[in-house]
């Protein structure tokens, strides 16, 4: 059986439709960043996102090539995820979506080096004829933040971000939203097959004390 990162690490990707702290670790990933609607057609995020999953399942299927990684074990390919901000605003402005900053990025194993990840990028590249030099090996270590799952299209995710100010409020912490701590989405539906009132994103945002 391949290891699920949903189903092991449940605390990040099974939240409840309420708001919950959570303490997320340093975790390594593949990233591509850019700008723009993530909705044009043929834009830089369907191609970030095409990128992505190039080297990740050319890392995922690694071991059916010369190309050996210590310690390697079948997993799955984690969710897509996303960190998401607008400069010169704290929160974001969803009927906006030309202003928004964007670092698209798929979870990695910790098994998995940069020189195995440097790896799959010529490789995927070299195979699939695809540019993928945006692609990043980045760590992140979002630390302390409050989630929640939304369910519905992604323009009414204001609704639930309310909901998650309004418990930190009561419980005596607030927002910290800053250039490295990002307001961050994980999906979890397949928006080509599910219809968007039934959509699944994971809500986070990073947090302090009051």
């Amino acid at each position: 059986m391949a290891f699920d990162f949903k189903k092991e690490y449940k605390e990040f990707y099974m939240p409840k439709n309420k708001p919950e702290l959570v303490t997320v670790p340093k975790t390594n990933y593949i990233a591509v960043r850019g700008q723009g609607d993530p909705n044009e057609e043929g834009g830089a995020y369907q191609h970030a996102i095409t990128v992505l999953y190039a080297v990740a399942y050319t890392l995922k299927m690694s071991y059916k090539t010369d190309h050996q990684i210590e310690g390697f074990f079948e997993y799955v390919v984690p969710p897509l995820e996303g960190f998401w901000w607008q400069e010169g605003n704290s929160g974001i402005d969803y009927g906006n979506k030309d202003r928004f900053h964007w670092l698209s990025v798929l979870r990695l194993p910790d098994f998995i080096s940069k020189a195995d990840f440097d790896w799959a990028v010529e490789t995927a590249a070299r195979k699939k004829k695809l540019d993928c030099s945006s692609a990043e090996f980045r760590t992140i270590e979002e630390g302390l933040c409050v989630q929640m799952m939304h369910v519905g299209p992604f323009n009414d995710e204001p609704k639930t971000v309310a909901l998650m100010d309004a418990y930190l409020a009561a419980n005596g912490y607030e927002n910290d939203l800053t250039d490295t701590r990002l307001h961050h989405e994980i999906y979890l539906s397949d928006a080509r097959k599910v219809a968007p009132e039934k959509w699944k994103t994971i809500v986070r945002h990073p947090i302090k004390r009051v």
